[in-house]
């Protein structure tokens, strides 16, 4: 990774150059796959993002208010580079915010009225859903080849899970009927499945596809034939001319995400269907359908997945679409969107929506040229770190990454983001 940043900022040779373009960058191996509408999507809730964790920091506070040099800690977080000033990001957003200075002249932060009802609101709504949230854990658990993962992992997943911020501390030790909290040799923490229950090993695809709802007490997972749904982007005119190899894709049978893995091949088609089957499922958990990318490989041993699973996604883009834009890619649902707008809204979605009214998003009026990665306009701000870099770096991160893991666990053949038939192709029968 060192040797490519340095060459990236030198003089390059013709077989240097050469070598640099093999790590094909998302946004230059999708030009023909990019989904307007999701981009808009993850542009929408970037400043959201920031006002939510700003939020979510007064609410820790004993009175729900903090001076406002004590959040220049948090720039990374809210990605504010100086010399931007903290308290011209908080003005930008009024009915939420608002500040003033004590008899020391120090600067203060707080919450409106509205936004403080906001915070209740949110916990009504967390506290609703604990229950469907302890389930996706115990699922999420149940996919686990050892049925144990790092708390420290799962946090990643917390606002997508919809879990509450006292989820390390409190909320693990309220379901002792399903998980528990235990510690290795060296004092690192996991979350351990207590019971099997066998009613939950359904994927959500089987309930929406076959109308269950839940499976019976006996049930025990096996192979799945069940289809799953594609969206292409109407100018993708390949999709038509393989179309015989998707349906060979579709028709193939894989295992459910939970069953027992550890007998498929690393590599094999069986083993990259059933990976499309996990990630299927773990994103029809989350409230937004989609996931940061990064946080999906931290579990690749766990829930024995590709090493090279940003490849697997975007070969498979009528299921899923990773959006390249930002510090970070994001992989969504397809299925679960129309346009820019997910078809079914959970009550944590509407409340964010509700946020987001507050805050007086300004975006331009469409995103530019598929090459063009800046922002657009995050109320003033800029981001602190260059996103090409970050973009270029994050694929050849997991390169690297799974140079150094145990092959028995990957798939080290290179894919061809381009092509849909290498993808879809049976063994019998190619394009």
């Amino acid at each position: 990774m060192f040797v490519r940043r340095y060459w990236s900022v030198g003089s390059w040779s013709k077989d240097q150059k050469r070598f640099m373009t093999t790590s094909k960058r998302v946004q230059d191996r999708s030009k023909l796959k990019r989904i307007h509408d999701l981009e808009i999507v993850t542009e929408k809730w970037k400043i959201a993002s920031k006002v939510l964790f700003l939020m979510e920091i007064l609410k820790k506070e004993p009175e729900m208010i903090i001076p406002v040099r004590s959040l220049d800690q948090y720039r990374s977080q809210i990605s504010l580079p100086k010399p931007n000033r903290v308290s011209d990001f908080i003005r930008k957003s009024p009915k939420l915010f608002e500040l003033y200075k004590d008899h020391r002249r120090v600067l203060w932060c707080g919450m409106t009225k509205k936004a403080e009802d906001l915070v209740e609101e949110e916990d009504r709504i967390l506290e609703e859903h604990q229950d469907k949230a302890a389930e996706y854990v115990t699922r999420f658990l149940m996919m686990s080849v050892d049925k144990r993962l790092a708390l420290d992992k799962i946090v990643h997943f917390r606002r997508d899970f919809a879990l509450p911020v006292d989820f390390r501390t409190g909320w693990v030790h309220k379901y002792p009927q399903h998980f528990k909290l235990v510690k290795d040799e060296e004092g690192l923490e996991y979350l351990e499945l207590v019971n099997w229950n066998p009613a939950w090993a359904i994927t959500e695809l089987e309930k929406k596809t076959m109308g269950i709802t839940e499976a019976s007490e006996d049930h025990t997972p096996g192979l799945l034939s069940i289809s799953f749904p594609l969206k292409f982007p109407p100018n993708y005119k390949k999709a038509y001319k393989y179309r015989g190899a998707i349906d060979h894709f579709q028709k193939r049978s894989y295992l459910s995400p939970y069953a027992d893995a550890r007998g498929l091949k690393a590599g094999s088609k069986e083993f990259d269907k059933r990976a499309v089957a996990i990630m299927h499922e773990l994103l029809s958990f989350t409230v937004e359908k989609r996931l940061v990318t990064d946080h999906l490989t931290h579990f690749r041993r766990e829930l024995m997945m590709p090493q090279k699973l940003m490849r697997l996604l975007l070969k498979h883009f009528g299921i899923f679409y990773v959006s390249e834009r930002g510090k970070r890619f994001s992989v969504f649902l397809k299925e679960a969107y129309e346009g820019s707008e997910l078809i079914e809204k959970s009550p944590l979605v509407l409340w964010k929506e509700k946020v987001q009214s507050l805050i007086g998003y300004r975006g331009k009026k469409k995103i530019e040229t598929f090459s063009d990665m800046s922002d657009m306009e995050d109320n003033g701000f800029e981001e602190s770190q260059s996103e090409n870099e970050d973009i270029d770096l994050q694929i050849e991160q997991e390169e690297t990454e799974g140079d150094m893991e145990d092959d028995s666990l990957g798939d080290n053949s290179e894919m061809d983001i381009d092509e849909v038939c290498s993808a879809y192709e049976d063994n019998t029968k190619r394009c």
